[in-house]
């Protein structure tokens, strides 16, 4: 695993089309913008597990919907 230290408004790129940037850091969260193209999915970890396990349906309201 890379481990970064980014402070807000800096980035890092991955790959030759993904950015990701710090936006906001507080109360022991991060925020953080993707730009990737419209080809490349980007969800949070926790959802595609629950797809793969077969508990959420892709499209499905989560509750911070």
């Amino acid at each position: 695993m890379l481990v970064l230290t980014r402070k807000v408004g800096e980035s890092f790129v991955i790959g030759d089309n993904i950015t990701v940037t710090v936006v906001r850091v507080a109360g022991g969260g991060v925020r953080i913008g993707i730009e990737a193209p419209d080809d490349c999915t980007v969800m949070r970890r926790e959802l595609r597990e629950l797809i793969e396990s077969g508990e959420l349906s892709v499209g499905e309201p989560t509750e911070e919907d």
